[in-house]
């Protein structure tokens, strides 16, 4: 399979021959759907608590008899019917909110995801992506160039000019092809690589 090679300005200078297995993919929608709901899963913390009716603040006089006066019975007003009262099924901040993901399914979710963003044209690849000095307008520039403001750019590896300049960019994201999740491909409009992050995500997924 081939991908596009485009230069500065946007336009397509040559082709990048890439694998059939990890760019050549069937779209899979339901395991998409299921890794990023993992992955987003995998992010949650517990960090909510609510307490249950031996810990809220209550008495344990009786409010009324049991008997005799029309009303519901009641013992205390911990009762989660009552206002107050404790909650039934109280969250805990140990509560796990993780899902498992095989690799398999992970690498073939990947697989879905980066193939479909080549069939919808999304997807680009560069010989290189440097800077000079750590300029956010310089990038800013470059990407317009391109014809991209909304863009995921993946190298292979982490420039410090490249990584300072996106900063300031607030549709602009630079990883390594290892911390490219499944979340942000789908997030943003375009998924810009290097030829060399191209290699680098076959060795890793295909």
């Amino acid at each position: 399979m081939e991908l596009k090679l485009i230069n500065d300005k946007g336009e397509a200078a040559s082709s990048v021959s890439v694998s059939d297995t990890l760019f050549g993919r069937e779209f899979n929608e339901d395991l998409v759907h299921q890794i990023v709901t993992a992955y987003r899963a995998n992010a949650r913390s517990g960090n909510r608590a609510q307490k249950d009716r031996s810990e809220v603040s209550h008495t344990t006089h009786k409010p009324w008899r049991q008997k005799g006066t029309g009303r519901a019975r009641s013992g205390m007003s911990s009762s989660p019917l009552w206002r107050g009262g404790g909650k039934t099924f109280p969250n805990s901040p140990e509560e796990n909110f993780s899902q498992k993901v095989n690799k398999k399914m992970f690498r073939a979710g990947m697989s879905s995801i980066l193939s479909e963003l080549a069939r919808q044209g999304r997807l680009a690849v560069v010989e290189s992506l440097k800077l000079d000095a750590p300029k956010t307008k310089q990038l800013a520039e470059k990407l317009k160039g391109m014809g991209m403001k909304d863009v995921l750019i993946v190298t292979d590896e982490l420039d410090d000019n490249l990584y300072l300049s996106s900063r300031n960019l607030a549709n602009v994201m630079v990883v390594e092809p290892h911390y490219a999740d499944p979340v942000s491909l789908v997030h943003f409009s375009n998924v810009l690589m290097t030829r060399e992050a191209v290699k680098k995500f076959e060795e890793w997924l295909a």
